[in-house]
């Protein structure tokens, strides 16, 4: 496994995160392929330059799919760690015009709450790929 570190301000998004993590085939499939029950929500990264020709580099990475169900986008996922090794994973939805400099965290707890994340703080995220 590679690890590929990037930087990002938290921020508030609009909730679409929350409404994916909360369909039961969502849920279903991460479980079984990343091993934990999803917190409903995802934590959002604005990544810094740099970052986003990193998360770029992803692309070519082999990912955990999470297949859709009928009239839903396909996402791909990589097993990740934030702060002092919280582990988590990367969510990218598949979706057209998905903004490049946007990251999506999901975990077993609510990250904005075990971290105190607020707007504005600084986050590096490890994210592990093959």
């Amino acid at each position: 496994m590679k690890t590929l570190c990037v930087k990002g301000k938290v921020f508030s998004g609009k909730g679409e995160g929350a409404k994916f993590i909360k369909l039961p085939w969502v849920r279903k499939q991460i479980k079984e392929k990343l091993g934990f029950i999803p917190h409903l929500g995802t934590l959002n990264i604005k990544l810094a330059e740099d970052s986003i020709r990193l998360k770029k580099s992803l692309k070519r990475a082999e990912s955990i799919e999470i297949s859709p169900a009928t009239g839903f986008c396909r996402g791909r996922c990589c097993k990740a760690y934030l702060v002092d090794n919280l582990e988590c994973a990367i969510v990218v939805p598949e979706v057209e015009n998905y903004p490049e400099d946007i990251l999506e965290i999901v975990a077993s707890i609510n990250l904005r709450e075990k971290l105190q994340l607020e707007d504005g703080n600084i986050v590096e995220v490890k994210i592990l790929f093959k």
